[in-house]
Formats: structure tokens, C-alpha cells, sequence
């Protein structure tokens, strides 16, 4: 049987699509590497949220190409540009859509056979394949659980929804499941995601269902942590803040990207226009020492200098814990697109630079407040220089610092220690195990 290779782009969530197709072709007899020299066959399921993200996507394709192997485009660009794509770049062997994954097996019979082979559904609908056991491609202290994909809300600025069509739950015993034979497998921590966590279970159960969602993972034996990403803004009720609290294996971290703060611009990206103060302070009051990340866009069209003044008075008051901030990227069948006037390169850089400035102090005095505290962490990895990498409650992998640990100590990838805070900069922590 053929080896197939697979290269993966994108977000968390592409991650889980990719796990699950290596599930299906392991199911299948398939022998599966990451090392695409060693294939003749290479899946590359692909990114296209913003330009540089497609970009990065473009250019696997083209390497794959020179090289001569058989390219299976997965995921969005297949999505997004199908017909461009393929005319762009002849040698494709296949497309396959972002909810069309489940057909692979198909596809690569018909390349065997010396066929092209397009299955992109015009109207996605995620369905997420419970019968496919996901070949875990980063298998660590860590994994994440894809509990819904699409989404019911239409941001300005945003393709996904188009690329892949409505909100759709998961049942709550598959995830239960899912997580447990994890954490039979040695994952210490396991991180929901969807387009929208705070939405979950509002299409199969009729009202929010993450809470109850919590109570149930909080239950699993042998688990360390259960951490929770995008949540949405108007979803923040007092049940779930209160569950995440009251629940002590979900950690005290709230991943909510705000995108911005002016009302008027909230209005225009169609996103929920209110105060977000009074929000950020029930979140802080409600779940004591708990670490916000959030998320921000500069540049979207017609901002104006009052507009980000108004952003950036707003987080040099909100300071939060964790910080991201992105240019806005002009994406063809998005709202945004053909809006007037869009905001040139050069402001847009400088808006981003000044607000990163700001939150690196942020960052920074926060960090400072760790000093001399100790604080449960995670052991990740080890550096080369005899550092043991771990993360804090307060970090989500890939996107937040970590703690450096300097120590002689055998300590094991998973576990969770008592680390003492005894220096720092502005995004990471430096630790001894006391």
C-alpha cells in the first residue's frame, strides 16, 4: 500500500480536519507520513482566513509541484477559489472541499487511476466524522477537541462562514468520549474549539450548552485541565462564568476576541456594539485571578484616528493579560471588500505598532506581579541550552508565553508542577521547581 503524505496549514481547527483525514486514510490501509519526500501523493489542507494565510498555502503548492508529486488541495483555498485554483495551477491532481474531507479515500483512487478529481459542495455543512479515530499529529501534553464548526454570525471582515456554512454541535457524549480515550492516551490538558465555543450546542439542544459541556469534562478522571477558546462576546453569561470559576480543572482563562471597541465600528464589522466594559469587569469579578486574552483588527475600512484612539484608550484602561492584534486583511466575498474607504498600508502599520507597544508594557507589569509567587504549570518540552519549557494556566499553547524552568530535576512532558516565578520579561515567565 502507498504512503500518502500530508502537509497542514492554518488554525487549531484545520489541525483536527487534518488528524481526522490521517484517521480515515489509517483506517483505510493507508501508510501515512508528514515527510512528503517519501510520497508520490501529497494531501495539503489549506488556510485562505486572511492573504498571508492563503499566501503560505500557495507557496506548499508550488514546492510540492516543482517537486513532481500528486497534490491533493484540502480545506479552504479548495473551498474559496476551486476553478481559479485549478486553472492557475494545472498540475493539481484534486480538490476537495472544507466539508468534503470525509471522500478522500475516493479521491485518491481516481489520482491512482489517472483522473482528476474535484468534490467541493457549494453549500458546506460540517459534519463532524465521529466514526474516524483522529491520527494525532501533535501529540503531546496537549490536544485539541473540535466540539462545533461553521458559524451563524457574519463579521465583516470574516470568509469562514461561506467556506464552512453554519453553526454545527457536536453531541455532548461524543466529546465526553473523545476526551476520555485522550486522556487514556496520556493528554493532561484538552482545549475546546469551534469558530464559536460560547455557542455550542444551540442548533442540537435548542439553548447554550458549554456549561453543561464543563461539568461533564470536569468529571473525567485523570484529566488535568480543560481550557476553552473563542468565545464570543454576547454569549459571556453569568452561568458559564460562574461554571468556569466554580469547575477546577477549567482553567481561569477567557479567550475572547473583541476585534474592537468603538460602537461605530462594531456596527460596520457587524459585530455586537456595546460597552465591553462592564462585560470585562463581570468576567473579572465573577472568576477571581482570571488571565483575558483578546484580539483586535486595525485598519478595517473608515477607521478613523478617533476610532483608534477610542481602541487604544480602551486597552491601555482593560489591560489585559494576553493580547493579539492583526492588520485588516481585504478578503474577495467578505462585506468588508467593497467598502469605502479602505485605510492605507502605512496607517494601518503604525496603528498596529502603537497598540503592541502599549499592550508590551501591559504585558510586562503583569508579568512582574508573578515574581516570587508560585503557580501550577505544565511541562511542555526542553531547549537546547537545558531549559525545560512548561506553560502557565494563564497560556494557551502556540499563542501565549511560557515559563522557562532552569533545573537538573527528570521532570516529565504532561505533568503539572508547583513552579516558582523568579524572573520574567514581557511575555514569558522564568521558574525553578521548588
Amino acid at each position: 500500500m502507498k504512503k500518502i503524505a500530508l502537509i497542514s496549514h492554518g488554525c487549531a481547527k484545520n489541525l483536527v480536519d487534518s488528524e481526522l483525514i490521517l484517521g480515515l486514510l489509517s483506517q483505510n490501509g493507508y501508510e501515512i507520513t508528514l515527510d512528503e519526500t517519501q510520497s508520490d501523493i501529497v494531501i495539503i489542507n489549506t488556510c485562505s482566513f486572511i492573504h498571508d494565510a492563503e499566501k503560505e498555502s500557495v507557496d506548499s503548492i508550488l514546492e510540492m509541484v516543482n517537486e513532481g508529486k500528486k497534490i491533493i488541495v484540502a480545506g479552504c483555498l479548495a473551498q474559496k477559489h476551486g476553478d481559479e485554483l485549478k486553472k492557475a495551477i494545472p498540475e493539481i491532481s484534486a480538490l476537495v472541499g472544507t466539508t468534503d474531507f470525509i471522500k478522500i479515500i475516493d479521491v485518491i483512487k481516481s489520482i491512482d487511476n489517472g483522473e482528476y478529481k474535484e468534490i467541493v459542495g457549494k453549500n458546506p455543512e460540517y459534519i463532524y466524522p465521529e466514526n474516524i479515530e483522529r491520527q494525532q499529529i501533535t501529540m503531546g501534553s496537549s490536544s485539541y477537541i473540535k466540539i462545533a464548526d461553521g458559524c451563524n454570525y457574519r463579521c465583516g471582515y470574516c470568509i469562514i462562514p461561506y467556506l464552512r456554512g453554519d453553526y454545527r454541535s457536536r453531541k455532548m457524549e461524543d466529546i465526553v468520549s473523545e476526551a476520555k480515550s485522550l486522556v487514556k492516551k496520556g493528554v493532561t490538558e484538552i482545549i475546546l474549539i469551534a469558530q464559536d465555543t460560547t455557542g455550542y450546542g444551540v442548533d442540537l439542544y435548542k439553548k447554550p450548552m458549554l456549561s453543561e459541556l464543563l461539568k461533564q469534562l470536569n468529571e473525567i478522571e485523570g484529566l488535568g485541565w480543560i481550557r476553552i477558546m473563542y468565545a464570543y462576546p454576547t454569549q459571556m453569561t453569568d452561568e458559564l462564568l460562574d461554571t468556569i470559576a466554580s469547575c477546577d480543572k477549567v482553567v481561569k482563562y477567557v479567550d475572547i476576541p473583541l476585534q474592537h471597541s468603538h460602537p461605530d465600528m462594531l456596527k460596520r464589522m457587524n459585530r455586537p456594539a456595546f460597552d465591553y466594559r462592564p462585560m470585562i469587569e463581570n468576567i473579572r469579578k465573577r472568576i477571581p485571578n482570571v488571565a483575558i486574552r483578546t484580539a483586535f483588527i486595525v485598519g478595517y475600512p473608515n477607521e478613523t484616528e478617533e476610532e483608534f484612539e477610542h481602541l487604544y484608550n480602551f486597552v491601555k484602561d482593560m489591560k489585559f493579560n494576553k493580547m493579539g492584534v492583526f492588520e485588516y486583511s481585504r478578503e474577495k466575498g467578505t462585506p468588508s471588500y467593497s467598502m469605502k474607504p479602505q485605510v492605507p498600508k502605512k496607517i494601518m502599520h503604525e496603528r498596529y505598532k502603537k497598540l503592541m507597544e502599549l499592550q508590551q508594557g501591559i504585558s510586562l507589569e503583569i508579568n512582574k506581579s508573578f515574581i516570587g509567587k508560585t503557580i501550577p504549570c505544565i511541562i511542555e518540552n526542553f531547549t537546547d541550552d537545558g531549559y525545560v519549557v512548561a506553560r502557565s494556566q494563564n497560556d494557551a499553547p502556540e499563542v501565549d508565553g511560557v515559563v522557562y524552568i532552569k533545573t537538573d530535576e527528570p521532570l516529565t512532558p504532561g505533568d503539572i508542577e508547583n513552579v516558582k516565578i523568579i524572573d520574567c520579561d514581557e511575555y514569558d515567565l522564568i521558574g525553578e521547581i521548588i
